[in-house]
């Protein structure tokens, strides 16, 4: 039923005609002008996504976000409305900052529990509360500016990139094709700095 609902949605979306410029930052870290740019295509209750932030991740930021050889995006690609709500949390200061991004990914294994779409709304309402978020978690998910934001990263990806699965690496608008694991993508990444 989730899915359907998603998928509904984004077909909605896509007969809506978008006037206005988005107001929500993307979530970017690195150096925005490095050469080498990673776009990664997430969904926040996808269990290999949240490897990636805790396996990989650190590896990458320590190696080449933090010394600028490399930036890297993150973008939605939602696989069911408890992902959506998720992303509208990660989304909702419109910041571009990726500090609630990473925590959601982190905590992934608190908040996903759950039969009904409320309940992980609770789960994720509390896991949420006690950090300096200062989000208010019904304003985020009701958002429809957010919503907007994040279903256009699932179109867009699944229209350019053709993606269908999550997480996808993308680096300079090619997807990476090998085993997503940090020895494979730091061979790719130094063959291009």
């Amino acid at each position: 039923m989730k899915d359907k609902i998603l998928i509904f949605l984004i077909f909605f979306f896509l007969n809506q005609s978008v006037t206005a410029e988005s107001q929500i930052k993307p979530i970017i870290e690195g150096n925005i002008n490095s050469k080498v740019k990673i776009i990664i295509y997430e969904s926040l209750t996808c269990s290999y996504c949240a490897n990636f932030h805790k396996d990989i991740y650190p590896k990458l930021k320590n190696e080449f976000l933090d010394t600028g050889l490399v930036s890297i995006e993150f973008k939605n690609f939602p696989l069911d409305i408890a992902a959506l709500n998720a992303s509208k949390l990660a989304h909702c200061k419109k910041d571009g900052k990726a500090n609630i991004l990473h925590f959601l990914y982190l905590k992934q294994e608190e908040w996903i529990k759950g039969n009904t779409i409320e309940k992980v709304n609770l789960n994720l309402k509390d896991v949420i509360k006690d950090q300096n978020f200062n989000l208010d978690f019904d304003n985020c998910i009701a958002d429809k500016d957010i919503e907007d934001h994040i279903l256009e990263d699932r179109i867009e990806g699944a229209n350019k990139f053709k993606i269908n699965a999550t997480p996808t690496i993308i680096i300079n608008d090619k997807k990476f094709e090998k085993s997503l694991n940090f020895k494979n993508l730091k061979k790719a990444l130094e063959k291009l700095i």
